[in-house]
Protein backbone atom coordinates (compact mmCIF):
# COMPACT_ATOMS: atom_id res chain seq x y z
CA UNK A 1 0.00 0.00 0.00
CA UNK A 2 1.83 3.45 -0.60
CA UNK A 3 1.43 5.90 2.21
CA UNK A 4 3.48 9.09 2.05
CA UNK A 5 2.10 10.59 4.59
CA UNK A 6 3.93 11.19 8.10
CA UNK A 7 3.08 11.47 11.24
CA UNK A 8 6.67 13.36 12.09
CA UNK A 9 7.61 16.71 10.74
CA UNK A 10 11.17 15.65 12.19
CA UNK A 11 11.82 12.55 10.79
CA UNK A 12 10.89 13.72 7.31
CA UNK A 13 13.35 16.67 7.45
CA UNK A 14 16.13 14.57 8.96
CA UNK A 15 17.25 12.79 5.56
CA UNK A 16 18.14 16.24 4.40
CA UNK A 17 22.11 16.70 4.89
CA UNK A 18 24.76 20.11 4.94
CA UNK A 19 25.33 21.19 1.75
CA UNK A 20 22.01 20.27 0.42
CA UNK A 21 20.06 22.55 -2.17
CA UNK A 22 16.60 23.42 -1.26
CA UNK A 23 13.71 25.44 -2.82
CA UNK A 24 11.15 26.36 -0.85
CA UNK A 25 7.94 27.26 -1.85
CA UNK A 26 6.41 30.60 -1.34
CA UNK A 27 5.74 33.97 -2.77
CA UNK A 28 7.20 35.97 -0.19
CA UNK A 29 5.18 34.03 3.09
CA UNK A 30 1.77 32.90 0.83
CA UNK A 31 2.92 29.38 0.59
CA UNK A 32 5.95 29.51 2.55
CA UNK A 33 6.15 26.15 4.91
CA UNK A 34 7.05 27.98 7.69
CA UNK A 35 6.80 24.87 10.14
CA UNK A 36 9.25 22.73 7.94
CA UNK A 37 11.87 26.06 7.45
CA UNK A 38 11.78 26.17 11.55
CA UNK A 39 12.11 21.89 11.51
CA UNK A 40 15.79 22.62 9.31
CA UNK A 41 16.42 25.25 12.31
CA UNK A 42 15.87 22.72 14.95
CA UNK A 43 17.78 20.03 13.32
CA UNK A 44 20.78 22.79 12.85
CA UNK A 45 21.05 22.07 8.87
CA UNK A 46 24.09 24.20 7.32
CA UNK A 47 25.60 25.29 4.43
CA UNK A 48 22.52 24.71 2.59
CA UNK A 49 21.98 26.36 -1.21
CA UNK A 50 18.44 27.84 -0.86
CA UNK A 51 16.50 28.44 -4.18
CA UNK A 52 13.07 30.58 -3.62
CA UNK A 53 11.37 33.68 -5.01
CA UNK A 54 13.16 36.05 -2.48
CA UNK A 55 15.08 36.37 0.45
CA UNK A 56 13.01 36.37 3.13
CA UNK A 57 10.74 38.73 5.09
CA UNK A 58 11.07 40.13 8.24
CA UNK A 59 12.55 37.96 10.56
CA UNK A 60 9.74 35.06 10.15
CA UNK A 61 10.12 31.41 8.05
CA UNK A 62 13.06 31.76 5.35
CA UNK A 63 14.69 35.11 7.25
CA UNK A 64 14.60 33.11 10.35
CA UNK A 65 16.65 30.28 8.48
CA UNK A 66 18.77 32.56 6.97
CA UNK A 67 19.40 34.19 10.90
CA UNK A 68 20.26 31.16 11.78
CA UNK A 69 23.43 30.50 9.87
CA UNK A 70 22.32 28.34 7.96
CA UNK A 71 22.61 28.98 4.49
CA UNK A 72 25.47 29.37 2.57
CA UNK A 73 23.61 30.67 -1.42
CA UNK A 74 20.62 31.68 -2.06
CA UNK A 75 19.07 31.98 -5.72
CA UNK A 76 16.33 34.54 -5.90
CA UNK A 77 14.47 37.04 -7.68
CA UNK A 78 13.56 39.88 -5.22
CA UNK A 79 16.70 39.67 -2.44
CA UNK A 80 15.91 43.43 -1.12
CA UNK A 81 12.51 44.53 0.18
CA UNK A 82 11.27 46.65 3.22
CA UNK A 83 11.45 43.87 5.21
CA UNK A 84 14.66 41.68 4.06
CA UNK A 85 17.10 43.38 6.80
CA UNK A 86 17.92 39.83 8.07
CA UNK A 87 19.82 39.28 3.90
CA UNK A 88 20.73 42.54 3.78
CA UNK A 89 22.62 42.37 6.47
CA UNK A 90 24.59 39.17 6.09
CA UNK A 91 25.04 40.18 2.36
CA UNK A 92 26.77 43.17 3.34
CA UNK A 93 29.26 41.39 5.72
CA UNK A 94 30.13 38.68 2.98
CA UNK A 95 28.79 35.98 5.01
CA UNK A 96 26.18 34.79 1.96
CA UNK A 97 26.37 34.64 -1.71
CA UNK A 98 23.90 35.74 -3.97
CA UNK A 99 22.64 34.64 -7.30
CA UNK A 100 20.15 36.72 -8.60
CA UNK A 101 17.62 35.58 -11.47
CA UNK A 102 14.62 37.05 -12.97
CA UNK A 103 11.78 35.84 -11.93
CA UNK A 104 10.45 34.79 -15.07
CA UNK A 105 13.85 33.08 -15.39
CA UNK A 106 13.90 31.60 -12.21
CA UNK A 107 10.75 29.87 -13.19
CA UNK A 108 11.42 28.76 -16.12
CA UNK A 109 14.94 27.37 -15.35
CA UNK A 110 13.12 25.07 -12.48
CA UNK A 111 10.70 24.28 -15.01
CA UNK A 112 13.30 22.98 -17.53
CA UNK A 113 14.77 20.92 -14.70
CA UNK A 114 11.21 19.35 -13.92
CA UNK A 115 10.59 18.56 -17.48
CA UNK A 116 13.76 16.63 -18.13
CA UNK A 117 15.47 19.96 -20.52
CA UNK A 118 19.05 20.91 -20.70
CA UNK A 119 19.99 24.88 -20.88
CA UNK A 120 17.62 26.82 -22.21
CA UNK A 121 17.74 30.30 -24.12
CA UNK A 122 15.59 33.26 -22.62
CA UNK A 123 15.60 36.53 -24.21
CA UNK A 124 15.58 37.97 -20.29
CA UNK A 125 19.00 39.40 -19.11
CA UNK A 126 20.45 39.78 -22.55
CA UNK A 127 23.05 42.88 -22.97
CA UNK A 128 23.05 43.09 -19.13
CA UNK A 129 25.24 42.14 -15.93
CA UNK A 130 23.35 39.03 -15.69
CA UNK A 131 24.74 37.63 -19.03
CA UNK A 132 28.19 38.40 -18.59
CA UNK A 133 30.25 34.94 -19.50
CA UNK A 134 27.07 33.64 -20.66
CA UNK A 135 26.40 31.80 -24.03
CA UNK A 136 23.99 33.73 -26.15
CA UNK A 137 22.09 32.93 -29.76
CA UNK A 138 20.16 35.61 -32.07
CA UNK A 139 17.23 34.00 -33.65
CA UNK A 140 14.97 35.45 -35.76
CA UNK A 141 16.72 38.35 -35.24
CA UNK A 142 16.41 38.65 -31.24
CA UNK A 143 18.86 38.07 -28.97
CA UNK A 144 18.59 35.62 -26.10
CA UNK A 145 20.75 34.02 -23.37
CA UNK A 146 21.72 31.00 -22.53
CA UNK A 147 20.57 29.53 -18.73
CA UNK A 148 21.18 26.35 -17.14
CA UNK A 149 18.42 24.32 -15.33
CA UNK A 150 17.95 24.69 -11.86
CA UNK A 151 17.59 21.61 -10.26
CA UNK A 152 17.30 20.37 -6.29
CA UNK A 153 18.11 17.72 -3.59
CA UNK A 154 15.08 18.70 -1.77
CA UNK A 155 11.94 21.05 -1.87
CA UNK A 156 9.77 22.15 1.15
CA UNK A 157 6.34 23.20 -0.19
CA UNK A 158 2.95 23.89 1.73
CA UNK A 159 -0.32 22.64 0.29
CA UNK A 160 -3.76 22.56 1.79
CA UNK A 161 -4.87 19.49 1.31
CA UNK A 162 -3.14 16.14 0.47
CA UNK A 163 -3.90 12.30 0.53
CA UNK A 164 -1.71 9.29 1.09
CA UNK A 165 -0.43 9.06 -2.18
CA UNK A 166 0.91 12.55 -2.47
CA UNK A 167 -1.67 14.44 -4.69
CA UNK A 168 -2.00 18.21 -3.42
CA UNK A 169 -4.24 20.66 -3.67
CA UNK A 170 -3.43 24.72 -3.12
CA UNK A 171 -4.94 27.37 -1.31
CA UNK A 172 -5.54 30.10 -4.22
CA UNK A 173 -1.79 32.61 -4.46
CA UNK A 174 -0.11 29.82 -1.92
CA UNK A 175 -0.10 27.42 -5.49
CA UNK A 176 2.83 29.68 -6.75
CA UNK A 177 6.32 28.20 -6.68
CA UNK A 178 5.19 24.76 -5.44
CA UNK A 179 3.82 23.05 -8.09
CA UNK A 180 7.25 23.19 -10.51
CA UNK A 181 9.45 22.91 -7.49
CA UNK A 182 7.81 19.52 -6.73
CA UNK A 183 9.02 18.62 -10.15
CA UNK A 184 12.48 19.75 -10.04
CA UNK A 185 13.47 17.70 -6.60
CA UNK A 186 14.39 14.52 -6.05
CA UNK A 187 12.46 14.55 -2.93
CA UNK A 188 9.63 16.49 -1.71
CA UNK A 189 8.05 17.30 1.29
CA UNK A 190 4.68 18.77 1.43
CA UNK A 191 3.58 20.02 4.69
CA UNK A 192 -0.78 20.06 4.67
CA UNK A 193 -3.33 21.49 6.63
CA UNK A 194 -5.72 18.62 5.66
CA UNK A 195 -4.88 14.88 4.81
CA UNK A 196 -8.06 13.27 3.19
CA UNK A 197 -8.97 10.02 2.11
CA UNK A 198 -8.11 8.58 -1.34
CA UNK A 199 -10.73 9.48 -3.93
CA UNK A 200 -11.85 13.03 -1.34
CA UNK A 201 -9.77 15.27 -3.78
CA UNK A 202 -11.60 16.64 -6.82
CA UNK A 203 -9.34 15.36 -9.74
CA UNK A 204 -9.68 18.26 -11.72
CA UNK A 205 -8.47 20.64 -8.68
CA UNK A 206 -5.33 18.64 -8.15
CA UNK A 207 -2.33 20.59 -9.74
CA UNK A 208 0.86 18.56 -8.02
CA UNK A 209 0.55 14.46 -9.03
CA UNK A 210 1.78 12.32 -6.38
CA UNK A 211 4.32 11.42 -8.71
CA UNK A 212 6.25 14.12 -7.64
CA UNK A 213 6.04 14.28 -3.62
CA UNK A 214 7.61 11.62 -1.51
CA UNK A 215 6.35 13.07 2.48
CA UNK A 216 3.60 14.44 3.15
CA UNK A 217 3.19 16.04 6.92
CA UNK A 218 -0.14 17.30 8.09
CA UNK A 219 0.98 20.17 10.19
CA UNK A 220 -1.15 20.14 13.33
CA UNK A 221 -1.38 22.71 16.25
CA UNK A 222 0.70 20.21 18.34
CA UNK A 223 3.25 20.36 15.45
CA UNK A 224 3.86 23.96 15.35
CA UNK A 225 4.66 23.60 18.53
CA UNK A 226 7.17 21.31 18.52
CA UNK A 227 8.47 23.07 15.71
CA UNK A 228 9.21 26.35 17.43
CA UNK A 229 12.69 27.70 18.02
Amino acid sequence: MIDKSSTSLMDALSQIKNGSTVMIGGFGTAGQPAELIDGLIKLGIKDLVIVNNNAGNGDYGLAKLLKAGSVRKIICSFPRQSDSWVFDELYRAGKIELELVPQGNLACRIQAAGMGLGPIYTPTGFGTLLAEGKTTLNYEGKDFVLENPIKADFALIKAHQGDRWGNLVYNKSARNFGPIMAMAADVTIAQVSEVVELGGLDPEHIITPGIFVQHVVHVTPAQLLDTEI
